[in-house]
């Protein structure tokens, strides 16, 4: 429960929300108390054909007449010790200590309505007036204990909303810091799992803490408080019980939180198969999988089917245990309080247990509060798997809070200006796993405004070199240097903002064309933004082609709009960055011939006076390269330009024969 302690410690900074619903749930425990206490008056009096002055009239009167009663018997006794033997003195003196504390008891009885004789001479008289004020009175406290139950439940739908707004914020936080490593597949569905899934259990157990957890045990409390006014040693007696039930739900506590945990990590693998199918929809149809995909998800919620049926188990367990053990408590506080009601007695089993013996109403209102907090017993028992749910929730959330990113920025951060002298790869190693090298010893000069190719097969590390310079991963082993500050040493913000990327894929939000191409630079003006576009020859289909222009929605990932389109928006998104240095993964390999066209104009006239890293398996974007770098099996086997690379490197010459010339013949 420790992370799930911290979600509370989220919501506990609004102070005032939290202390008004305490006040809210105290006053819900006193007055459900308070209802209660009215079968007291109803047994004791309007039953009886009595009023409240007729009954305080009686109640003095037996207070007085026991009074004298026990004064002649402490009397007795006192003359009887006086001529006991020695064998007859213990007896006589408990007698004596017995009379003598019940004749203090009724002493204390008769002050009592003695001092209440006033008040109760302004009530009614009669017997059914009687009962409408106390009726009355019931329903009033139960119009009030309604009104601060309705209060404290929106308070504390609040408090449970302020901190799952927190913790959203903080969790969303936290997740951009992590290295896009952390972002496949199969990690993104498990993040989404942790924000939809898990949140919202987190929050059903933020409900649930606040509200019944608070209020049931206060209005549990305010009972027991007044069955300790009747009796509490009769209480104690009644409560002997209660460790046993504490171990049960100590132990089903253990048991559910442990299957909430798994069920959530199934769910998480659902939500995988879920995303993995939606978006190869495609694929699976071209392929006629589907019946194959549904066995696969059949499978899936089979298990996650097994494991909600484990915590039904423990949950439906709650029920019976608890209403086991109370049903235990009730019989021993019904056996020992007939006992001594029907008897006349105040002790049991040699232990004193009141003062006065206990009367029918007396006894009756300890039932009825005994019985008062069997209410909120029952509906803790159903607030425990929620909250051991929410406990697992917390645990999955925090595991990805906690978790640093590998990429940390420096401590004393140097200043980079902007890059205008050289990009340098200094013997640098890499790999995502050990046992395979990405890239091996690579050695690169870069000039600053040198356009760079690099061309090899797939698999060949070139993405993975473009990423490095971004500082998505650090290299195992060497240095990148930008004007001969190491990355690690410069702000990653301060480092990606004089880089502009545009990728094979290109990705634009669900939002404007506007608000897409200053996504770039935030701070640029509208003139900017449509200078861009006119740069990146998209202005044109943007005016002409879109219905509501710059303002047109682009859809999801730019669902909306063709490849070329797309493509031409996120090359304006980099011209407005203005950066300099330039990053492009095989950005024209998506596009029919028109778009490659304009994109290879763009970027002739763009990749001017700027360092630039081209990705490509395409001649007219390898004509643009001042040099070629050639990779294969993640090392460069050669640097060049076009001419010198096909008469001395074999790996180019293939590479050239089997992937740029046919796309020259068929251009």
């Amino acid at each position: 429960m420790r992370n799930f302690a911290r979600v509370v410690r989220l919501s506990l900074r609004y102070r005032w929300t939290f202390f008004l619903s305490l006040v809210c749930a105290l006053g819900v425990g006193v007055f459900w108390g308070a209802n209660i206490g009215a079968v007291y008056p109803f047994v004791e009096i309007v039953f009886q054909g009595e009023s409240l002055q007729r009954w305080g009239q009686r109640k003095l009167s037996a207070a007085q007449e026991a009074a004298a009663r026990y004064t002649a018997e402490v009397e007795t006794l006192q003359k009887a010790l006086a001529q006991a033997s020695e064998a007859e003195r213990r007896h006589l003196e408990a007698q004596r200590s017995l009379a003598e504390s019940r004749l203090a008891a009724e002493q204390r009885a008769e002050l009592m309505y003695r001092a209440l004789q006033p008040y109760l001479a302004r009530l009614p008289d009669s017997p059914f007036q009687t009962l409408v004020l106390v009726i009355g009175v019931v329903l009033l406290g139960i119009l009030i204990k309604c009104l601060f139950q309705f209060w404290h439940g929106v308070l504390v739908g609040r408090l449970a909303a302020l901190g799952e707004f927190e913790l959203r914020k903080l969790f969303y936080r936290r997740t951009l810091r992590l290295e896009t490593a952390a972002f496949t597949n199969e990690d993104t569905t498990d993040l989404m799992s942790r924000f939809t899934y898990d949140m919202e259990s987190l929050t059903g157990g933020l409900n649930v803490l606040f509200g019944k957890v608070v209020r049931e045990p206060l209005k549990a409390a305010a009972c027991l408080a007044g069955a300790a006014w009747v009796c509490w040693p009769l209480l104690v007696l009644t409560l002997l019980v209660a460790p046993v039930a504490a171990w049960a739900i100590h132990w089903l506590g253990r048991m559910l939180k442990r299957a909430n945990r798994r069920a959530m990590e199934g769910m998480a693998e659902l939500y995988n198969i879920l995303e993995e199918t939606f978006r190869g929809i495609q694929v699976v149809k071209a392929f006629t999988m589907e019946r194959y995909e549904r066995l696969r998800f059949h499978r899936r919620s089979k298990q996650y089917y097994r494991k909600s049926l484990k915590i039904t188990r423990y949950d439906s367990m709650t029920h019976p245990i608890t209403e086991i053990l109370g049903i235990f408590m009730i019989s021993l506080a019904l056996i020992a309080g007939a006992y001594l009601t029907l008897e006349g007695k105040t002790h049991l089993l040699g232990i004193r247990m009141s003062d006065r013996p206990l009367s029918v109403g007396a006894l009756m209102l300890f039932y009825a509060f005994l019985i008062g907090t069997a209410d909120p017993a029952r509906k803790l028992s159903d607030v425990f798997s929620r909250l051991q749910r929410a406990a697992a929730a917390a645990d999955r959330i925090y595991a990805l809070l906690d978790r640093e990113p590998k990429l940390q920025e420096p401590a004393c951060p140097v200043v980079l200006r902007r890059h205008q002298r050289d990009l340098v790869f200094d013997h640098v190693w890499f790999h995502y796993r050990e046992d395979r090298t990405v890239l091996e010893d690579i050695c690169l000069e870069i000039p600053f405004g040198q356009r760079l190719a690099i061309v090899g097969p797939n698999g060949a590390g070139k993405t993975t070199l473009l990423n490095l310079v971004l500082r998505f991963a650090d290299p195992v082993r060497g240095q990148i240097r930008v004007d001969g500050i190491p990355l690690p040493q410069l702000r990653l913000r301060e480092l990606r903002r004089q880089i502009g990327l545009v990728t094979q894929e290109p990705w634009l939000f669900d939002d404007t064309v506007y608000n897409n191409i200053r996504y770039g630079a935030p701070w640029a003006s509208r003139e900017d933004v449509i200078r861009a576009a006119q740069q990146a020859h998209a202005h044109r289909f943007i005016m002409e082609e879109l219905p509501d222009g710059y303002e047109t929605p682009v859809g999801l990932g730019g669902s909306r709009l063709s490849g070329g389109q797309r493509q031409r928006i996120t090359l304006a998104r980099a011209i407005l960055r203005n950066p300099a240095i330039l990053l492009l993964d095989e950005p024209t390999s998506q596009v029919d011939p028109e778009s490659e066209r304009l994109i290879r104009t763009v970027l002739e006239e763009f990749t001017r006076n700027r360092t630039t890293l081209m990705v490509t398996h395409r001649l007219s974007t390898l004509a643009l390269a001042d040099r070629i770098v050639v990779m294969e099996g993640g090392r460069i086997v050669d640097v060049g330009t076009h001419e010198q690379l096909f008469a001395r490197c074999g790996p180019y010459r293939r590479l050239y024969q089997l992937e740029f010339a046919p796309l020259r013949e068929s251009a």
